[in-house]
C-alpha cells in the first residue's frame, strides 16, 4: 500500500527555518514526481514546490522562491521541503502528494493521486 507521511511541522518565529519531511513506502520513490502543498484557515489549498520523476524538473510558487528547495533522498525514501526565512503568511497545513510515471513538475493538487494527512506550520512572533 503507497503511504505518504509528513512531518517537521511546529511553531516558528517570523524568519526562522523548518525542514519538512515526507517519508514514502509502498512504492519506489523515483518513479513518482512528488509535489508540496499547503492550506491555510479559510484559503484555497496552494501548491509550493514539486519535483518530477527522476528529479528532472523542479518549480517553487513565486511566494516561496528562493525561499523554499525540495529535495529527495532515495535511500531513505524520503522528501524535503527546507523552509527559510519564514514568513506568517507561510502559516498553513503542509501535505506532499505522489503521481507515478509524471515527468513534469506542475503546482496543480489535481494532478497528484496520492496524499499524505498533514502536518502543521504555524509562523507566529
Amino acid at each position: 500500500q503507497l503511504q505518504l507521511v509528513e512531518s517537521g511541522g511546529g511553531l516558528v518565529q517570523p524568519g526562522g527555518s523548518l525542514r519538512l519531511s515526507c517519508a514514502v513506502s509502498g512504492f519506489t520513490l523515483d518513479d513518482y514526481a512528488i509535489g508540496w502543498f499547503r492550506q491555510a484557515p479559510g484559503k484555497e489549498r496552494e501548491g509550493v514546490s514539486c519535483d518530477g520523476r527522476g528529479g528532472f524538473a523542479t518549480n517553487y510558487a513565486d511566494s516561496v522562491k528562493d525561499r523554499f528547495t525540495i529535495s529527495r533522498d532515495i535511500a531513505k525514501n524520503t522528501v524535503y521541503l527546507q523552509m527559510d526565512n519564514l514568513k506568517p503568511e507561510d502559516t498553513a497545513v503542509y501535505y506532499c502528494a505522489a503521481r507515478r510515471l509524471f515527468v513534469k513538475c506542475v503546482l496543480n493538487g489535481r494532478e497528484y493521486d496520492y496524499w499524505g494527512q498533514g502536518t502543521q506550520v504555524t509562523v507566529s512572533s
